[in-house]
């Protein structure tokens, strides 16, 4: 196995030897930095013709490997991990990245520029499926998908799906406008990509294990899908009945499916047969889906792969390994199966020799047969094959490569008139035995483009630019292997039909051309520049044998082989045939000797015979030869069939061409078979007009150098002359223009002025609306503020009158309580009053008397002392009774006393009492002067107010009510006639109450 490190490389070769045919691994290709550290390979993608593809590495350098060519080379450096390429744009140069900061980009390989910057997604970009016309592409993330239109680089729609599920994959469909949509709940979806219109959804399988879809494959066709995932097992869908037509189930070893790629074949017709099945273990085992049969794998274990591309022609696959390296692998080596011919639709029995082996029989039934039996109707039977008992030279000369018989292919041609499409290209491979020397091949298409062929597209403009490219290369390659083809002007028309035929394989186009030129061409050259005459008049005697009146009619109207057979052979009937019929004519040409070409012409001529006997003019013979017209093909390749045996022999052209030789293999022929001195002479003519030409250029270039010098001297004097005039007029215009200035300068400074004063007074104008709005905002505030204080106010106003109503009907009870306690103390006093007096009066008259009686009894006594002869005992009795009564007298005269002062004290509580009511009456004068005061102030502010009036009336009425509160009928002399019980005296608790009737209206 040949490992290729490219290291730090920017440009290189693939493998330095070439690999054995045998090998199936072709090349590694390791990339080591600094310090032997590897750098991996992360992501590949092939272009459409799967001879280049890119690869991308985890630092963001991304490599296109040309294995045609055998070249690598470093086409940019993005700095950072891509996470998907893709290589199939429209503009073959260009390709797209997927970076791991979510944008993409777009590059190109040849100038490595940057032509575009996409952005809008918010997660790492998982795929790129890119339309098979290369206008369109789909970037999906697991949250969302986005349609760009590749030519203005802009996102036309943007799939948007719920959080719950997740995108698996979005892609286009090969050959169709449809896109596919796989989510994580396994629905697929299919959506029109003009109108994004859902044309169907494919049904989520009910019965068996969820198998959760990871990986989708489609093949070339658009018909089949293959999906798989966490399971052995594979569902393949049919896209057109939209059912599912088959569950595969894998081997035991394959518990998650990671990857699933379609192996392509150029004998299918798209119909992808080999399925590749990437699973855990990292290998991809190769199986038919239709006989599920184990084909072939790839990697192992210990070699795990991490992905697979594979290439649109089938021929090559990449697989990115576990270990950062890219192995390529040749899928004709993989395996023998792949390459062994399509199954004979005919069998041939074939006698033996001298030795007779008949006791060998096998029964072979051959199935292919038998389907095609039962197609027709016919029975089938086993076929008893003898083998041959010798290999005789003939067989040796019937033998083909890959197993196939010439003598079978020219029975079964025979037989339907035509290969199988599926396998036409196989067949002609086989019956050319095209050697596919690609390092000569190599080596004539690194020499660049011929230089006959440049200017190519002046004279055949094709509207495909990749035709246009492909016919240059194979030219140039045939105008390096032979110098004559550099000269030949009807070579491209040749060349075109293979080109169109084999525009994705340049090699192979390249060998059958110039096969067809070795044999079928054989003796063109010899009379160049003329037409080949020789072969004309091959032709010619053909037709005389066969049809004389026809070549009669030709020589009489003045034509030519030249004009009849020539126009055929230098464009092979491309011109008069359409496709299917030209490759119906090809597979009987392939199959013949060389001279077929020619009996193919005259039969055609044959065939037409009775418009061309209508024909008189030459032009309508022209127009006839180089136009389809109507013909059976089928009786034209009859004709041709009925000329190679009918012709004699002494005119036949295969005695006079020789039999269809191979191109040798490793290193294409020497072909001279052209008059080299005419090719010289051409040669030495054109690089003599080549550097007439070049010398009448430089000549040429030298007279306009100096008309050019001349011109431009002349034209400096003029212009110095009419600079100096332009100077004289413009100095005085510039002093017209400078006075006009100075006037202009004096107006806009006047104006200037003007504009100043005027923007000074809209500033002032502009400062007073500010201060006017600075105030009105300040007047709005303070009205707000007012307001909420009015609020307030009424609110505490409410609040005041509710508990001044409560302290007023407080105050009544109160008032009426100690009204009531006054009257009941004035009646008890008013009682005990008249019974102290009563008693007084009673005492005082009793005290009367008995003072009475006894100044009566002093008087006696007086009387009786004075007289001695009159003092007795009971005179000394009556002393005594005498002092008693003076005594008595004594007390009753300080109880008297102590009555006057109660009566004083009573007399002065009266006169405190009358002072503090006075002292009362002068405080309620004071409050109501407060309350007054209030009112006042009140209205001010609510004049202040910006309100309604009636509001402001409100407010004032709400205040006068507030201060006539105090001013109730009875509440006066309530309050006058308050006597306080439980204090000192009964105007303090007046005064008390009043303290504190006052502190609440302060408050408020």
């Amino acid at each position: 196995m040949d490992v290729t490190d490219i290291g730090n490389k920017e440009e290189g070769k693939v493998w330095h030897r070439k690999p054995a045919p045998g090998k199936g691994v072709l090349v590694t290709v390791v990339r080591t930095a600094q310090h032997a550290k590897t750098v991996r390979f992360l992501h590949v993608a092939f272009d459409t013709t799967g001879d280049s593809f890119l690869a991308g590495d985890h630092h963001g350098n991304i490599y296109v490997f040309d294995l045609s060519r055998n070249r690598f080379r470093l086409v940019q450096k993005t700095g950072q991990a891509c996470t998907a390429l893709a290589f199939s744009l429209r503009r073959t140069t260009e390709f797209l990245v997927a970076l791991a900061d979510y944008t993409i980009k777009c590059f190109d390989k040849d100038t490595k520029q940057l032509v575009s910057w996409m952005r809008g997604h918010e997660g790492a970009v998982s795929s790129i499926s890119v339309h098979s016309s290369g206008r369109y592409a789909i970037t999906t993330s697991l949250d969302m998908a986005q349609l760009w239109d590749l030519d203005t680089f802009q996102r036309k729609r943007k799939l948007n799906i719920r959080q719950a599920v997740g995108i698996q994959r979005v892609f286009f469909l090969p050959l169709s406008n449809t896109i596919l949509s796989c989510f994580s709940d396994d629905s697929i979806f299919a959506w029109e990509s003009d109108t994004l219109f859902c044309k169907y959804q494919l049904p989520v399988p009910d019965c068996g294990p969820q198998i959760s879809y990871k990986a989708f494959a489609v093949t070339r066709d658009g018909k089949s899908l293959a999906a798989g995932g966490r399971s052995n097992l594979l569902h393949l869908w049919c896209l057109d009945s939209k059912q599912l037509i088959r569950v595969i189930q894998m081997p035991t070893q394959v518990r998650t499916v990671r990857q699933l790629e379609f192996l392509p074949d150029s004998f299918d017709g798209g119909a992808s047969q080999t399925l590749g099945v990437l699973s855990q273990d990292g290998v991809m085992r190769f199986i038919n889906i239709h006989t599920c049969k184990l084909l072939f794998h790839m990697g192992s274990h210990e070699d795990a792969i991490s992905t697979v591309t594979v290439s649109p022609n089938g021929r090559h696959v990449v697989a990115t390994m576990d270990n950062g390296s890219i192995n390529v692998y040749r899928v004709q080596s993989l395996t023998q199966e792949l390459n062994q011919p399509p199954p004979s639709k005919v069998a041939v029995v074939s006698g033996g020799g001298a030795v007779h082996l008949s006791h060998l029989k096998v029964q072979v039934r051959s199935e292919v047969v038998q389907r095609q039996a039962k197609r027709l109707g016919r029975r089938t039977h086993g076929k008893t094959l003898r083998p041959p008992a010798v290999c005789t030279a003939e067989d040796k000369e019937n033998e083909l490569p890959a197993g196939l018989n010439k003598k079978r292919l020219v029975a079964l041609l025979k037989e339907f008139g035509e290969y199988p499409a599926k396998y036409r290209m196989f067949v002609w491979r086989s019956l050319l035995r095209l050697p596919e020397n690609h390092a000569a091949y190599s080596s004539l298409t690194d020499k660049g483009l011929h230089s006959a062929y440049l200017t190519m597209h002046d004279k055949y403009p094709i509207k495909s630019h990749k035709l246009q490219r492909g016919l240059q290369r194979v030219l140039s390659a045939l105008a390096h292997w032979a110098a004559i083809f550099g000269e030949v002007e009807y070579l491209p028309l040749v060349a075109f039909p293979f080109v169109k035929l084999f525009q994705n394989n340049p090699m192979l186009c390249f060998e059958v051309v110039a096969s067809v030129i070795v044999n079928w061409g054989q003796h063109w050259f010899e009379y160049f520049p003329n037409p080949p005459l020789n072969i004309l008049s091959m032709a010619e005697n053909v037709l005389a044998h066969h049809d004389k009146e026809l070549l009669q009619h030709l020589v009489d109207c003045g034509i030519t082989s030249q004009l009849y057979v020539w126009p055929l052979l230098e464009t092979l009937f491309s011109e008069v045939l359409t496709r299917d019929e030209w490759l119906k004519l090809f597979d009987n040409i392939f199959s013949n000797h060389p001279s077929f070409l020619l009996m193919a012409c005259v039969a055609y001529i044959t065939c037409c015979r009775e418009p061309l006997l209508r024909c008189s003019q030459k032009q309508d013979f022209e127009y006839f030869f180089h136009h389809r017209n109507n013909l059976d093909l089928g009786a034209m390749i009859k004709e041709a069939y009925r000329l190679t045996g009918g012709t004699p022999a002494d005119i036949h052209p295969r005695n006079m061409l020789s039999d269809m030789t191979p191109l040798t293999e490793g290193q294409y022929p020497v072909f001279n078979h052209y008059p080299e001195f005419i090719v010289e002479y051409q040669s030495r003519e054109r690089e003599k007009i080549r550097l007439q030409e070049l010398e009448y250029l430089r000549e040429r270039q030298e007279v306009s150098a100096l008309r050019t010098d001349f011109v431009r001297r002349q034209a400096e004097e003029e212009a110095y002359f009419a600079q100096q005039e332009l100077l004289q007029k413009a100095e005085e215009q510039r002093r017209n223009i400078l006075a006009q200035e100075e006037e202009k300068l004096t107006e806009q400074r006047s104006k200037l002025t003007a504009m100043k004063r005027e923007l000074k007074v809209k500033e002032l104008q502009l400062l007073d609306a500010t201060k006017r709005r600075f105030l009105k905002h300040q007047q709005d505030l303070r009205a707000s503020q007012v307001q909420r204080l009015d609020q307030e106010i009424s609110r505490k106003m409410d609040l005041r009158e509710r508990e001044t109503a409560a302290a007023v009907q407080d105050l009544e009870v109160r008032q009426m309580e100690l009204e009531a306690q006054r009257r009941r103390l004035e009646q008890n006093m008013f009682k005990e009053q008249e019974r102290t007096g009563r008693e007084v009066e009673e005492e005082t008259e009793m005290r009367t008397r008995r003072a009475d009686e006894e100044d009566r009894s002093y008087t006696e006594l007086l009387q009786l002392t004075s007289d001695p002869l009159t003092f007795s005992p009971s005179t000394h009795t009556h002393t005594q009774a005498l002092e008693e009564s003076l005594a008595e007298a004594c007390q009753l005269d300080l109880e008297s006393h102590w009555q006057r002062e109660v009566a004083q004290r009573l007399q002065q509580v009266d006169a405190e009492q009358e002072r503090k009511r006075e002292k009362l009456k002068e405080l309620h004068r004071q409050t109501l002067a407060e309350e007054g005061r209030l009112a006042d102030t009140m209205r001010d502010v609510a004049g202040r107010k910006v309100m309604p009036d009636g509001q402001r009336r409100t407010g004032m009425r709400s205040l006068c009510s507030t201060t006539g509160l105090v001013q109730r009928p009875g509440a006066t002399q309530a309050e006058t006639n308050t006597v306080c019980l439980n204090s000192s005296s009964p105007s303090e608790s007046t005064a008390t109450n009043c303290k504190s009737l006052w502190i609440r209206d302060d408050v408020f």
